[in-house]
Parts: C-alpha cells; structure tokens; sequence
C-alpha cells in the first residue's frame, strides 16, 4: 500500500487534517480574547457555512480539472487566510471584518478540497479499504494533537504564530500533492448545470446512498450536532481525557477496519456502529471517568469502522469520473444535518436538561442502526461494484505514473 503517491497523499491528507484541528482551538483563543465567545461564534459560523455553500460546486470542479489540482488550490487559498490573519495580529488585534473574509475564504477552501478527498483515495492506492482504515487513524491522532498543539502555541508564542504555523501545514499539504502523479479521467465537454444534474442523477441512482444521508440528517440534528456542547457541559474538567479515549477508540477502530473484510460493509458498519450508543448514554448517566472513558474507546472504535466502511463503498461503487461529484452531495448532505444540530444546542437546553437530551441521543443512535439494517440495498451492498441503470461500475484502478 506504500507506494510513493499513496505515501505523498498520506502526508498532504494528514498535514491537512492537522491544519484543520488547530483552527477552532485557535479562534477560540486568539479571537475569543479580542471579541468574545460571540465573535468566536461569528467566525466559526460563517467558515462552515461557507464551506457547505461550495461543496457541491467543487465537486463538480474536482471532476473536470481533478481533484488534485482542486485541492492544491484550496490548500494555496488557506495558504493566504491564515497568512494574513497571522500578519493582522502581528499589528495587535485585527479588524473583526478582516476575521469574518478571511473565514469566508478559509471555509469556502475547505469546501473545495473536501469533495476530492474521496476521489483521490483509489487513484492512489489499490486497496481503498486499507487506505481509508489508515488515514481514518491519522485523523483520529490529528483530532487529538492538532487542538493541544493550537493551545500550547498560543500560550508560549501567541496567535501569531499559531497561525503562521496552520498556514505552514497547508503549504507542505500542498507541496505533497503536487508531487503526487496520477491519471485523471477526461470528462466530456458539458456546462456547469449539466454536470451538478449528472452528479444529482448519480447520487439518486444509488438508493443505498441516498438513503443513508436520509437517516444520517436525523443522526446529525439528534447525535452528532448536539453532542459536543452538550456533553461538555455535562462532563465539565474531565473533557480532555473522555475526548482522549474516543480519540484512542477511533484509532482502534481504523486498525480493525485494516484487517477485517466483510462481504457487505455497510450492513456490518451499522452492526459495528451500535457501539456508539455508548457515548452518549454514559454523559447521560452521569458514570465515573473510568467508565465514561471506556464507552468513548467502545464508541470511537464503533464510528472509525462505520467510516471505512462507508468510504470504501462510495469510492469503489461510484464511477470515477462522477465520484467527486457524487461525494460532494453526500458529504453537504451529512455536514447539514450537523450544522443544525449545533445551532438547536443552545436553545435546546432552556428546554431539556442536557443529560435528558443525551438519553434521548443514545435512544436515536439505537434507531438509527435499525434503520440502516431495515433498508435492504444497505443492508445487501456487496464489496464488488454494482450496476447502476444498466451500467457497470469499474472498480478504480491505482495508477501509479
């Protein structure tokens, strides 16, 4: 699996994720001692949602140039963001507008480079259920070292360098990528409209997948969205090490997703995935730190299978020269459902106690498991393409020139 392009990818997708996991830490920080938690809001706010604005129409732009010349752009726009933020806390505190363009662009990157995550994967590695198993183990150490490293930057030298040093890892993701050599597929001539419909058409055509979104909207407004205000507050001081251990369960879940090869993925990810129950019913308990900690290990191993399993199966059931496309739908169509999740959080509270709405979460993540194992082309997707309308899906070869 080592090949040069997958171990350049490797690296540009890791330092990448890194990038990314010091951003909101950094904000919280840097930008919460000048404004507040509300300018902190603000910035975060417009970044996500600016990055679902675009997903779908980079997609399409990852499919006609490729999705490595998209990402490299989106990296060398982050590049300039952080740069400039950087450079406007050297001269003190920024202008608040300066923050708010700069998230602007910054998410509208992110946006871009998003949709070609998947699609690269089988260009360069020929077995994408163990590639997907390692970068899901990469993400997970990211997730853990990425908010330590904002924080303790930030105390010892301050927001600058921070986010000087946030721009440095999107230029070495770039400059990976750059040396990574792949062949593209080249599209037929078409316009902009004419594409998204393809893309759209595509998405539909896969009733296993569309259906999945379905039920994960409800898993995102309900589960995901809320949880990490929500049990925060619940656990308090001892966050950091609850984090820590699903963070070590994610990593053990990508080293099971390495070695064991179902016959049909997305029914035994559902299977795996009610190990996730656990998290939010042992908030909702109120359990000592000991067995708080052991759910998050049971839930992270739980969510890093279901991941493999369902990247796996995206890339390998999807032709390539849609697959950007195609991600992109599905991908807006999970972050939506955890977008207003997030922002029902606050309100929510005046209403539920927090551990109640936990409960309640744990009941939905039971649910949701069932409803994935109700669905039969979920339940019945094999590890081998599909036809879709008549035609045969290839599997992506690696391509190695």
């Amino acid at each position: 699996m080592w090949t040069r392009n997958f171990t350049l990818y490797f690296g540009a997708r890791t330092i990448s994720l890194l990038g990314d996991a010091m951003m909101p830490v950094a904000s919280a920080l840097a930008i919460g001692k000048v404004y507040g938690i509300a300018g902190v809001g603000y910035v975060l706010a417009l970044w996500t949602s600016s990055a679902v604005l675009v997903m779908v129409f980079g997609g399409v732009v990852a499919d006609r140039i490729g999705a490595r010349r998209l990402m490299i752009g989106a990296d060398v726009i982050r590049i300039g963001t952080q740069g400039i933020v950087a450079a406007a806390f050297a001269d003190g505190a920024p202008p608040y507008a300066l923050l708010l363009v700069t998230a602007f662009f910054s998410g509208m990157a992110a946006g871009m480079f998003e949709p070609g995550v998947n699609g690269m994967v089988p260009l360069v590695a020929g077995d994408p259920q163990r590639a997907n198993a390692t970068l899901k183990i990469a993400e997970a150490v990211t997730q853990l070292a990425g908010p330590a490293l904002a924080g303790v930057l930030i105390v010892v030298a301050g927001p600058v360098v921070v986010y000087t040093v946030d721009a440095a890892t999107f230029a070495v993701s770039g400059v990976c990528l750059l040396l990574v050599r792949v062949t593209v597929p080249r599209p037929e001539p078409s316009d902009v409209l004419s594409d998204l419909r393809r893309g759209w058409e595509e998405f539909r055509a896969r009733s296993w997948m569309w259906s999945v979104i379905l039920v994960w909207v409800f898993w995102g407004v309900l589960v995901v969205g809320p949880y990490v205000p929500l049990s925060s507050q619940v656990i308090g001081a001892d966050y950091g090490w609850v984090m820590a251990a699903l963070g070590l369960g994610t990593v053990l879940g990508g080293l099971v997703a390495i070695r064991l090869r179902p016959r049909r993925p997305l029914a035994a990810g559902a299977v795996a995935l009610s190990g996730y129950v656990a998290v939010p019913l042992t908030v909702a308990l109120g359990l000592p730190l000991p067995l708080l900690m052991t759910g998050h290990l049971l839930g992270g191993c739980a969510w890093a299978f279901w991941s493999v399993m369902w990247s796996t199966s995206v890339q390998t059931q999807v032709t390539p020269e849609v697959v950007n496309r195609v991600n992109a739908y599905q991908v807006a169509g999970s972050v939506a459902g955890m977008a207003v999740g997030q922002a029902l959080a606050g309100p929510v509270t005046a209403l539920v106690e927090p551990r109640v709405f936990m409960l309640g979460s744990a009941v939905v993540t039971a649910g949701v498991v069932a409803a994935l194992l109700l669905i039969k082309p979920v339940r019945r997707l094999g590890r081998e393409p599909r036809q879709v309308e008549g035609r045969p899906i290839p599997v992506p070869a690696c391509s190695l020139t």
